[in-house]
C-alpha cells in the first residue's frame, strides 16, 4: 500500500506454498483495511514465465490482474486493474504534464566543502641577505595592496652603507682613468654593482646612488610583485637578521580552493573533473572550474582528502579564507532517465504512471537506479520513447486508487 500522508507505506514478499493441482498459497497479513497493490511473478530456474501486476481489496474476494510483459492464462487476462481514464480537459486544468523517456548521459554529485587560499607557487617573500635595522615602514598594515617596485620599507645596513661606498669609489676612480684615456678601472665598477644587485637593491635605486654621489643612510626595499601583504613581521626601527622574512606578498590573480572530500567518496575524484564552486559571499555565485591535484594523504581526524581547485580572480572578488561549497561532477555513462518527479515510491517498490493516449494512464512498476540531478536512471520497466506522467503524479495516482476502490465497493 502506497504511504499517504505521515503513513509510510506498507507491504513485503508473501511465501507461497503449493496446494497442488495448480493452486498456490500465499498468506500475508493486511495491516490495514483499503485497495493493496499486488505483484505476481513465476519462474521455472531463472527464466521467467510470467509476471503480472493488480489490486486486492479488503473485504471483498478476488484478485484482478494483469499480464505485464509476458504470456498471462486467459483465465486472467483483462484491461489492468489500475488503468484509467481523465477527460484531457481537466487534466490541463490541474497541471498534469506528460513527457517522455529519454537517454541521456548520467552524472550524480560530490559535494564538498572549501576554503579559498592564495595560491602557493606565486607566493612572494620579502627578505634580505643583510642584517640592518627598519627605518621607515611605507606598507604597514596586512591585508594593502602593492605594486611591483612600490616601496614597503627604508632600511639602514652598515653592509649595504660600505657597498654604497665602494660603488662611490669606484666610480670616482672610473672617472680619473677616462680622463687618462684608459678602463681599467670598469671592472670595479661593474663589482660594485652586482654586489649591491645581489643584495636586493634595484638597478633604478642604485642609479639613483650612482647619480646622488652620496651613500642613502635608509635604502628602500621594493615590492617583487603586484599583490596584497598577507604578512608582515617589521616595526619601527626593529631589526632583522639575514634571511628573515619581512613580508609576504600574494598576487591573488589567480587563487586556490582547498576542497576537504570523505575518504570513501574520493574514489571518484580525479585530475580533470568538472567542478562547481558556489561561495556564500557571493551570492547567485556558480564558477566553473576542473580539478587540480587530489593529495595523496588523508587527514587523521577528520578522515578526508584535500582536493585543489584553481580558479581565475581577476577582480579580485575571491579573497583568502572565504567559504566555499563544492560539487564535483562523477560521470556515470548513459542511461534511460526520467523526472523525479515522475516516480511514486511504495516501500521497496517505485512507479510510474504511462500515458496511452486519450487521457487514459496506467500504473507502471520501474527499477530506479541512481539519481542525476533532478532526473533519476530507470534500470527496467518502461523503454526509450514511453510517455509518462512528469508532474501532479499523485493526484493521477490517487485518481488511479480510487477507481480501483469503487469498482470494489
Amino acid at each position: 500500500m502506497h504511504a499517504m500522508g505521515a503513513m509510510p507505506a506498507m507491504g513485503g514478499p508473501a511465501a507461497v506454498r503449493e496446494q497442488g493441482e495448480g493452486r498456490y498459497r500465499a498468506d500475508f497479513d493486511l495491516s490495514m483495511g483499503g485497495s493493496w497493490l499486488v505483484e505476481v511473478v513465476a519462474k521455472h530456474g531463472e527464466h521467467l514465465l510470467l509476471r503480472a501486476e493488480g489490486s486486492l481489496g479488503t473485504g471483498t474476494s478476488g484478485v484482478r490482474l494483469a499480464a505485464v510483459g509476458s504470456a498471462m492464462p486467459d483465465a486472467v487476462r483483462e484491461e489492468h486493474p489500475g488503468e484509467f481514464r481523465i477527460d484531457p480537459g481537466r487534466l490541463q486544468r490541474v497541471g498534469v504534464r506528460v513527457t517522455r523517456v529519454e537517454r541521456k548521459p548520467l552524472e550524480n554529485s560530490v559535494r564538498a566543502v572549501g576554503r579559498v587560499v592564495a595560491e602557493e607557487t606565486t607566493l612572494e617573500d620579502v627578505s634580505l641577505k643583510v642584517r640592518g635595522w627598519v627605518g621607515r615602514i611605507e606598507v604597514d598594515a596586512v591585508g594593502d595592496p602593492v605594486t611591483k617596485g612600490q616601496v614597503l620599507i627604508r632600511i639602514y645596513s652598515p653592509e649595504l652603507y660600505t657597498a654604497q661606498e665602494e660603488l662611490l669609489q669606484a666610480l670616482r676612480s672610473q672617472q680619473r682613468a677616462k680622463q687618462e684615456g684608459s678602463d681599467r678601472t670598469d671592472y670595479l665598477v661593474r663589482a660594485a654593482r652586482n654586489r649591491l644587485r645581489l643584495w636586493d637593491i634595484s638597478d633604478a635605486d642604485i642609479d639613483a646612488i650612482a647619480a646622488r654621489g652620496e651613500p642613502l643612510r635608509d635604502l628602500p626595499i621594493r615590492a617583487p610583485v603586484t599583490g596584497y601583504v598577507v604578512e608582515k613581521n617589521v616595526s619601527q626601527g626593529s631589526a632583522f637578521e639575514p634571511g628573515a622574512r619581512l613580508y609576504r606578498i600574494a598576487p591573488l590573480s589567480r587563487v586556490w580552493v582547498e576542497a576537504e572530500v570523505y575518504e570513501f567518496e574520493l574514489a571518484s575524484v580525479s585530475v580533470g573533473q568538472r567542478v562547481t564552486v558556489s561561495l556564500p559571499a557571493l551570492p547567485g555565485s556558480a564558477l566553473e572550474a576542473t580539478v587540480a591535484y587530489v593529495h595523496p594523504t588523508l587527514d587523521p581526524q577528520s578522515r578526508t582528502g584535500r582536493v585543489r581547485i584553481e580558479l581565475p580572480n581577476a577582480d579580485f572578488a575571491l579573497r583568502p579564507d572565504m567559504y566555499a561549497s563544492v560539487r564535483l561532477h562523477v560521470a556515470r555513462g548513459e542511461g534511460l532517465v526520467v523526472p523525479h518527479s515522475a516516480v511514486l515510491y511504495a516501500g521497496e517498490r517505485s512507479f510510474v504512471f504511462r500515458s496511452l493516449g486519450d487521457g487514459r494512464f496506467r500504473p507502471q512498476q520501474v527499477v530506479t537506479g541512481m539519481r542525476s540531478g533532478e532526473e533519476v536512471e530507470v534500470l527496467s520497466g518502461v523503454a526509450e520513447g514511453d510517455e509518462i506522467v512528469a508532474s501532479g503524479t499523485f493526484l493521477i495516482a490517487s485518481e488511479s486508487r480510487l477507481r480501483a476502490a469503487l469498482e470494489r465497493w
